[in-house]
């Protein structure tokens, strides 16, 4: 069984590598073995040395994905450095909360380009890249609690993130034919830069935190095991679905 979770000799490119799911994500894929390449508008030196420190590979790459102009280029340095792709693993986003009546343009247009609009088109390019290498590949797509709950003061996140369920469901239906595989995974309420403002207000945190059975914030790594499930070939007859990890919360 463990053969069917190996990674070795694969390629995943993982976006938003620099901290949070992200960061726990590569060292995931890396620790499967695969060769990780690291997405983000920043460098990421801690992802990269946390990776040589367990023996495995990583190339990091800044790119801006507010806008869908760096897609092909980074898949073109993928494939010159290591010749094909196997993963892609859409993380990169962000979140910007106010009350819907005072919602501004600017703040739905920034987060719907990256949740939503990055993902299909990087999605589009590595599936059209799958379809030339003729292998099948894997897609995952990093969803939300809030694709499947409304939330408050999250208008343009949760438009996206309910977006990002839909569009995984629909590419898995177009090409499951070709061997490609397109999950979600939506994590529940994880310690990370995007919960910064929730885990420092006692009254909501506590609120959280006495929903979740688990009664716990999530952890980066509690996030690793799931992506290299459905980065693996123990995965291949899982298709279109978005897989909570969320500590029990939609259980609740």
């Amino acid at each position: 069984m463990a053969i069917s979770f190996d990674l070795k000799g694969k390629t995943a490119i993982v976006t938003g590598c620099s901290t949070g799911l992200g960061q726990g994500i590569c060292l995931g894929m890396a620790e499967a073995g695969a060769r990780v390449v690291g997405v983000d508008y920043v460098a990421a030196p801690e992802t990269a040395k946390m990776i040589a420190d367990l023996g495995g590979e990583f190339t990091g790459i800044e790119a801006n994905l507010l806008s869908i102009d760096p897609i092909q280029g980074i898949l073109d340095q993928t494939l010159a450095k290591y010749g094909s792709v196997d993963i892609l693993v859409n993380n990169a986003g962000i979140i910007r909360r106010e009350d819907s009546i005072n919602f501004s343009e600017k703040d739905w247009d920034d987060v719907m380009n990256i949740n939503i609009k990055t993902v299909f088109f990087f999605c589009q390019a590595v599936g059209k890249q799958f379809m030339k290498q003729g292998n099948g590949g894997k897609i995952i797509n990093i969803a939300s609690m809030l694709s499947f709950q409304g939330g408050i003061r999250v208008p343009s996140y949760t438009a996206s993130k309910s977006a990002v369920m839909g569009l995984t469901r629909l590419l898995a239906c177009e090409w499951a034919k070709d061997n490609i595989n397109v999950n979600a995974i939506a994590p529940g309420y994880m310690n990370t830069n995007n919960t910064e403002a929730l885990r420092k207000d006692p009254e909501r945190s506590a609120a959280i935190l006495g929903r979740i059975p688990a009664d716990r914030w999530g952890l980066p790594a509690d996030v690793a095991g799931p992506a290299v499930f459905l980065a693996s070939s123990a995965s291949d007859y899982v298709n279109g679905y978005t897989l909570a990890v969320d500590g029990g919360w939609l259980a609740r």
